[in-house]
């Protein structure tokens, strides 16, 4: 499955070396105003270019080809498509019998039974992310004035981000990182209070951005090593404010009016410079495997604009969900 939500839903496409990728936005209210310029600034945080990431350049433009009428949303599906110019599949030609370790190639061969596209990662690439983001751009507009950021917090264990960077420079190996991001504006009640939560969905597609292991809301682990009385958020006006905000602004599944906080822990790039070992599939033995190519010496410095759409796409879903629902008091 490559689709996510329930009423605002969410499908991407296609392959990082393929002829394109884009997205498909389903159930998008009518008469919400949206040009391709609406997508630039989104997509040019999430692009190549800073110290630390690949050097491989797409233009990433926007081309919206249905759902869109006179410069406004007309309730119909919103497919978005973004050309590859910059490709180079050859890069990846050994790839298909010597998978990369900590990388996809090889459930994806195992899964697919060696018919996927291997080159540039095919569609386990993050270059998939474009679709997250443009998605993500129209699911702002319907939270709208709702804020969503995200920051890194650290890379490669440091909050110096410019001697994490040269540091993996030198040392020829990729570092990971953690991100924060933070909702802001939130009415109460969004969410329900098990299967279709606020940390749940949001997990759910947060978990979809490639490199992603962990996650965590408010105080998050550090929990277990607290009391019940420090850890609770006590409220402190009729409109639900907390002193604190341990819980990351939801309550039994619930926005509760707070921000919502939490953390991610980005992977280190599988794709290293250095000398690795891995399982040759045609001659049938371990040997030594050097990637060529081009790739992110750290792939969390381009995941702020992504982990605000995804962020974004969840909160639209569960947002659409609650206008639906007539509620009798």
């Amino acid at each position: 499955m490559n689709t996510f939500g329930n009423i605002f839903k969410v499908s991407i496409f296609g392959e990082s070396h393929g002829q394109g990728l884009g997205v498909v936005v389903d159930s998008c209210p009518s008469g919400i105003e949206l040009c391709e310029d609406d997508f630039l600034e989104d997509l040019q945080r999430r692009k190549s270019g800073a110290k630390g990431t690949t050097p491989r350049q797409e233009d990433d433009l926007p081309e919206i080809l249905s759902g869109v009428f006179c410069g406004k949303t007309t309730g119909a599906p919103i497919a978005i498509l973004f050309r590859n110019n910059n490709t180079k599949s050859k890069d990846y030609s050994q790839l298909f019998d010597h998978p990369r370790p900590g990388h996809a190639d090889f459930v994806a061969r195992v899964k697919y039974g060696g018919f996927n596209d291997y080159t540039g990662g095919g569609h386990f690439s993050g270059r998939l992310t474009l679709g997250l983001v443009a998605a993500g751009v129209i699911a702002k507009k319907i939270l709208n004035p709702v804020k969503i950021e995200a920051k890194i917090l650290e890379i490669g264990g440091t909050t110096d981000l410019n001697k994490a960077i040269e540091l993996a420079q030198q040392t020829k190996d990729s570092i990971g990182g953690i991100l924060e991001c933070k909702a802001s504006g939130l009415p109460i009640g969004l969410g329900e209070p098990f299967f279709l939560s606020v940390e749940s969905a949001i997990s759910s597609i947060v978990f979809s951005i490639p490199a992603v292991k962990g996650i965590e809301f408010g105080a998050g682990f550090n929990v277990a090593k607290m009391t019940g009385s420090f850890n609770n958020d006590c409220i402190i006006d009729s409109k639900g404010t907390t002193e604190t905000n341990n819980a990351g602004g939801i309550n039994g599944g619930i926005s509760n009016g707070n921000d919502i906080v939490f953390k991610i822990a980005v992977k280190p790039t599988p794709s290293v410079s250095l000398p690795q070992e891995t399982y040759n599939i045609k001659d049938k033995r371990v040997e030594e495997l050097i990637i060529t190519g081009r790739h992110d010496l750290c792939i969390a410095l381009r995941v702020p604009p992504v982990l605000e759409a995804a962020t974004a796409i969840a909160l639209a879903d569960l947002s659409l969900i609650a206008q639906s629902v007539k509620r009798v008091f």
